[in-house]
């Protein structure tokens, strides 16, 4: 079977309707009222005035897919996030939020493999008489100590404040992406790798990266969302409960509501100025989260250390806290990248521009891009999910090998001497014992003579 053939034969399952009879007309009116789904086809006839988007045909099977993924799912909200592309699959992405109360279920999260493992277990030696020299020989234990692991935000707040779903074409099965961790996010900046469109495949790359290609999605679509997802302002707004409390992170409040009031803004004031814009996503700090946890103060809570670990722990310094820009931050105080603007606005149709949507594209993230009409927005990514770097991109060198430990006669080893120097040392030895016997058989005979006297 042709592979056209056999995708359009999984995507006709898309078109058909379960219902049937005189229950049909009552079961569309509960879909009409109460839904998940997005309007996919309203976004793709904004984004297509821009310029910006895929094609008809394609969105509507992603607005199929998504209906389905929605009956399959208990999702209370749902969003089509954009698409990835890859060097054999792409990634459909849908952003996700689950009913309160559901039960996430639990995920299989990849090992930690950066930050510090177990010893390994010294060699076992043979028994016999060699067990007495396991009693005597002390192993020295060592100072190192591995860096604390920073904890991952939990669910439904921080980087994880939503879930994702992908999937390779409409019609196939949706697969639910784990949920990132600060490690991921910090090793995701450091390397640059095109997706495959297989979730298993391997990610080789240097430093190492704790995971495979889905790991390695998720912590792009948590940076790519932090940077890109903007809204207009005075569309969302601080809920008045919170008051002005900041969390400990400094990064203060992170939840918001809409703003009922709110009337939109002129398409030509949108364009003009980027203040008009805002972040709506909270900000990823250098630690790999969205809120800054003190990764010594678990070290401090568990103090069962002994004197030579209390030694060690003398030399470690404070950690500095970490603070970024607040949730609804406007984007003209975005920094630039190297004397280039980080966001391009402009209209939809210059020669109508009554009837113009303002378009807005990260120069950042070549990909994303979002449109505001009157009190409509909407954001979407389409790209190849890497950050543009105004330079060539270098891989990082190994580190540096270490140094040697200092020389200094207190612990350099002694070199066994040559048989000549044996045999001068021990004539030498032999005379000076000759010397003092000598002179003890002086001084015995000077006495005896003062005893006579």
């Amino acid at each position: 079977m042709e592979p056209t053939y056999e995708m359009a034969e999984r995507q006709k399952g898309l078109f058909l309707r379960s219902s049937a009879g005189g229950e049909g007309e009552q079961e569309m009116e509960e879909e009409v009222a109460e839904t998940a789904v997005p309007n996919i086809m309203e976004t793709a006839f904004y984004f297509e005035q821009a310029g910006v988007g895929l094609s008809s045909d394609e969105s509507f099977r992603i607005f199929m897919a998504l209906k389905q993924l929605v009956e399959q799912q208990p999702i209370h909200t749902c969003r089509f996030w954009g698409k990835i592309l890859g060097l054999s699959r792409s990634y459909l992405v849908a952003e996700v939020e689950f009913r309160e109360g559901e039960e996430e279920g639990e995920e299989e999260e990849v090992e930690e493999m950066m930050e510090g493992g177990e010893g390994l277990d010294p060699h076992g030696e043979e028994e016999g008489e060699e067990d007495e020299e396991k009693v005597t020989d002390v192993i020295p234990k060592p100072m190192w100590r591995p860096p604390p692991i920073v904890p991952k935000e939990e669910s439904r707040s921080g980087t994880n404040k939503y879930l994702y779903f992908v999937c390779n074409e409409p019609g196939r099965p949706w697969t639910r992406l784990p949920h990132v961790t600060p490690l991921q996010i910090v090793q995701a900046r450091k390397i640059k790798k095109f997706f495959t469109g297989y979730l298993d495949a391997p990610i080789i790359s240097f430093p190492p990266f704790p995971g495979n290609e889905a790991n390695y999605l998720r912590a792009q679509i948590a940076r790519i969302s932090a940077a890109t997802h903007i809204s207009p302002l005075g569309f969302y707004q601080f809920s008045e409960e919170e008051g002005d409390e900041e969390e400990e992170g400094g990064a203060g409040r992170d939840s918001y509501e809409e703003n009922p009031d709110f009337e939109g803004i002129p398409v030509l004031e949108l364009v003009d100025s980027m203040a008009n814009w805002v972040h709506h996503t909270q900000h990823i700090l250098p630690q790999g989260r969205c809120t800054w946890v003190n990764p010594l103060q678990k070290l401090e809570e568990e103090e069962e250390l002994g004197e030579e670990e209390e030694k060690a722990d003398e030399g470690v310094e404070e950690v500095e806290q970490e603070v970024g820009p607040p949730l609804l931050t406007p984007l003209s105080e975005d920094a630039e990248i190297m004397h280039i603007s980080p966001w391009t606005a402009r209209l939809s149709c210059s020669l109508c521009p009554q009837y113009s949507v303002a378009v807005v594209r990260s120069n950042l993230w070549p990909g994303a891009y979002a449109y505001a009409s009157g009190k409509k927005f909407e954001n979407i990514y389409i790209g190849w999910g890497h950050k543009y770097s105004p330079e060539n991109f270098n891989p990082p060198l190994p580190a540096p090998i270490q140094h040697e430990y200092p020389s200094s006669p207190d612990i350099m080893e002694m070199s066994d001497p040559t048989v000549e120097e044996e045999q001068a040392l021990k004539a030498a030895q032999e005379q000076a014992l000759a010397a003092a016997e000598e002179e003890e058989e002086d001084e015995e005979e000077d006495e005896d003579e003062d005893l006579d006297d």
